[in-house]
């Protein structure tokens, strides 16, 4: 089993090189989100999750320059706190509190709350800026696997669109992105 940080480290990656790829020009494109430009992605991942982990678990997160200056070092200083938090070996010992989730350790919560949004926002970032659109398909089913089964508790978060219908027969990215309310 890959470790919560090297799984940051793999997915932050991907959406690194995508951040650093986008032409200037592009970062005020529209991105799938409705009303969000390719800025607002990387402002999403870089304004909700610092909050998140003040709130239930007391880290500060470093803070960069806003994304509206410079996008691509506001990231860099964001993900990188992150990857440092998990590779710190005290983030083991670490626990997040939240009301909606309860108590749980810390890597895990980065884990599954926040580098599965990196992921998934991924596919954002790549389609507002005009390049390579494709995720791992096995990260793919194993989040498409895990949220099924919580549909209702997704929509009810508002967090996600409506499902989009695809084909039964779509490859598991499609039906990803379409589960939580992307028209790939």
């Amino acid at each position: 089993m890959t470790s919560a940080a090297d799984e940051h480290r793999a997915v932050a990656g991907v959406f690194t090189e995508r951040v650093r790829a986008a032409s200037p020009a592009s970062w005020d494109d529209p991105a799938p989100c409705e009303g969000w430009v390719a800025r607002d992605v990387v402002r999403h991942l870089v304004e909700w999750f610092p909050a998140f982990l003040k709130a239930g678990a007391g880290v500060e997160l470093p803070k960069g320059p806003s994304v509206d200056d410079d996008p691509v070092a506001a990231w860099t200083v964001h993900s990188d706190g992150v990857q440092a938090l998990l590779d710190d070996p005290a983030t083991e010992h670490k626990v997040l509190s939240n009301p909606h989730i309860g108590e749980v350790p810390l890597d895990q919560a980065v884990d599954r709350f926040y580098t599965a949004d990196v992921f998934m926002h991924t596919w954002d970032l790549a389609r507002a800026t005009g390049q390579e659109e494709r995720l791992d398909p096995g990260k793919c089913a194993q989040l498409l696997d895990g949220m099924l089964p919580l549909d209702e508790v997704l929509r009810a978060s508002g967090q996600y669109g409506p499902r989009v219908e695809v084909a039964e027969n779509a490859d598991v990215q499609t039906r990803l992105l379409a589960f939580i309310g992307r028209n790939p």
